[in-house]
């Protein structure tokens, strides 16, 4: 992950939109977006959000992408590239690599109510694949692999209310969720009707790259 010591929210605000940096927090009524729904700095209430141009979009939703998942750019733009090699559209496959990344299953699952903090279950060895621990972020999961919590782990404070979250999480069509095993199975490939970012306008910006 990128190391950045600014507040999340600041993220948020220069795009104009939640990007559910914070997990629950972002669901609240304390949502700094909610409060300041402007750039932020000692002008921002001053500062209008002008039209952007066609390469101001594609950079805005690149930063999105980024932020959401936690990558450097150079990270983001490899995904593409691999993407691009591949024969059909070049953004399913880059959602599809992003939304297969360890971290972002174990999210998906309802385990951590942020990227961020699966992040930190997967480092710390609290993950496993198919019974053994995985400690890589962005190991990618495939279809048929079960992703669980290590038997040691699961009488960790950290998990004590993980059935309760995983019964509640919003569900993703391929990942099928077993909240009294801790585990969820990965049912075919990614794909998501609302990503949060335009998987296109990224595949642009970066194209005059490839």
């Amino acid at each position: 992950m990128e190391s950045n010591q600014k507040n999340q929210c600041t993220h948020c605000r220069r795009v104009g939109t939640k990007l559910f940096l914070k997990g629950e927090k972002c669901q609240g009524p304390k949502c700094l977006l909610i409060k300041r729904n402007f750039p932020s700095g000692v002008h921002g209430l001053k500062k209008k959000r002008a039209k952007k141009s066609i390469y101001g979009r594609q950079l805005v939703e690149k930063q999105k992408a980024k932020e959401i998942y936690g990558l450097r750019d150079k990270q983001l733009f490899n995904y593409l590239k691999e993407a691009s090699q591949k024969q059909g559209n070049s953004g399913d496959f880059l959602l599809r690599f992003l939304e297969s990344r360890l971290d972002n299953t174990v999210f998906r699952m309802g385990l951590a109510s942020s990227r961020a903090a699966a992040r930190q279950m997967v480092n710390h060895g609290h993950i496993q694949v198919n019974g053994k621990k995985v400690d890589i972020p962005s190991f990618r999961v495939k279809v048929g692999q079960v992703i669980g919590v290590a038997k040691k782990s699961q009488t960790k404070p950290l998990f004590s209310k993980s059935v309760e979250t995983m019964t509640k999480a919003e569900p993703v069509s391929w990942v099928g969720v077993m909240p009294d095993k801790l585990e969820a199975k990965i049912l075919n490939e990614p794909t998501l009707d609302n990503c949060g970012f335009e998987v296109n306008a990224i595949v642009e910006f970066y194209s005059r790259k490839l």
